[in-house]
């Protein structure tokens, strides 16, 4: 068994974890640069918990510009166990209304100007992303979220935009009728790439403030109405994220699923070829494999 250690990167927003005990924001440093901010770190009913603001607070990084390989490494060095993305969303489905939450099982990367791994040349490895998100924390998510009166939907799959604009009605379609995804958002990849690259286990919960660009009723994408929306799906954020850790304990057995065991086969690189700078950069990622 080992610690549970909850980390909670929140979208926009979400900027805080109420209740937290002995609450303290920490300045980690990471070798991949600087995270989007300090970590607030404590404690909530008797589990360690981590707040990084994926924006940083008062939102200043872009999607594109979210140092992700920093953030995630720097969640790892803290020794996080578990990782919950928070992050907004519009839907595609008519179901899957404002103010609904889904919980995204499934990926489509769209982005194109971002760093989405931690190897390369000197040390390669490949983890699969098959199944990106883990069922077990993703079931811990459903369940707080349900005790705490949200409508959340179970399963989902998720466009990953570049941004910062939003899609075009042609885009917004196409998304949605020819590629069959259920929300699009501009922040979950390469995180949760670079998740599975740290062996952490990661779950995400979008929460939808828009119907994007596809719906009749609807049209564009008003940001007065995102922004009115999120202020009622902050609270319930929040809300979902108070009742984790009774759901998951202090104690953490091994993932079921092998989320932090990832890399076990993954590394190519032969042990006499590995660059020595690189493996320095990757000793909180990838220590237990290196």
């Amino acid at each position: 068994m080992t610690q549970t250690k909850i980390a909670v990167i929140g979208g926009s927003g979400i900027y805080e974890i109420d209740g937290l005990e002995n609450a303290e924001w920490v300045t980690v440093e990471s070798p991949w640069g600087t995270p989007s901010d300090q970590i607030l770190t404590g404690s909530l009913n008797g589990v360690e918990m981590a707040f990084l603001p994926r924006h940083g607070r008062g939102h200043v990084h872009a999607p594109t510009d979210v140092p992700y390989p920093a953030n995630i490494d720097a969640l790892k060095r803290l020794g996080v166990t578990d990782v919950i993305s928070i992050s907004a969303c519009g839907s595609f489905r008519e179901h899957m209304a404002p103010g609904d939450f889904v919980i995204v099982d499934q990926f489509i990367d769209r982005t194109f100007a971002r760093q989405k791994s931690f190897f390369g040349s000197g040390c390669v490895a490949h983890v699969s992303v098959a199944h990106p998100t883990c069922p077990r924390l993703s079931d811990a998510c459903e369940a707080a979220g349900k005790a705490a009166g949200i409508t959340i939907h179970r399963g989902g799959t998720y466009l990953a935009m570049e941004g910062p604009q939003f899609s075009s009605l042609a885009e917004s379609k196409m998304y949605r009728e020819q590629w069959g995804c259920d929300v699009i958002g501009m922040t979950n990849m390469p995180e949760a790439k670079l998740a599975r690259e740290a062996e952490l286990c990661y779950a995400s919960v979008a929460m939808v403030t828009d119907y994007d660009s596809w719906h009749p009723d609807h049209g564009e994408v008003d940001v007065t109405a995102i922004i009115a929306t999120l202020t009622g799906n902050a609270d319930k954020g929040r809300a979902l994220v108070k009742g984790l850790p009774a759901l998951l304990g202090p104690e953490r057995a091994p993932c079921p699923y092998g989320c932090d065991r990832a890399l076990e086969y993954a590394i190519l690189t032969a042990p006499e070829k590995r660059d020595p700078a690189l493996l320095a950069k990757l000793d909180a990622v990838a220590g237990r494999i290196l």
